[in-house]
């Protein structure tokens, strides 16, 4: 199982990204999916995940600004990020609570795509 995220770059403060994330391999069904992200010299933390069934949960900072999405047909999550702050600056991983077999849940990580907010 692999899950590829692309989309990160380098914007101004205020601008907009938005990033994606597809899960590919021996897939039997996923569940959540979601972002972290993990800024130098911190701890990894959530920005926002999303169920199969469509709740979501955002990380304080970022709810009005950011808004997660996915395409079950395509096992593939979508971060939209507006007006993005210097703060927001960090790796972005995407995530996966997934099984390959039917009865055995797992977690995966995506290799991460960095986002920088700077002027």
């Amino acid at each position: 199982v692999q899950l590829q995220a692309s989309g990160g770059g380098l914007v101004q403060p205020g601008g907009s990204l938005r990033l994606s994330c597809a899960a590919s391999g021996r897939l039997f069904a996923i569940n959540t999916m979601g972002w972290y992200r993990q800024a130098p010299g911190e701890q990894r933390e959530l920005v926002a995940t999303i169920t199969t069934a469509g709740t979501t949960t955002y990380e304080d900072s970022v709810k009005g600004r950011f808004t997660i999405s996915r395409d079950s047909a395509k096992n593939t999550v979508y971060l939209q990020m507006s007006n993005l702050k210097p703060e927001d600056t960090a790796i972005y991983y995407c995530y996966a609570f997934l099984t390959t077999t039917g009865s055995r849940w797992s977690h995966y990580w995506g290799q991460g795509t960095q986002v920088t907010v700077s002027s």
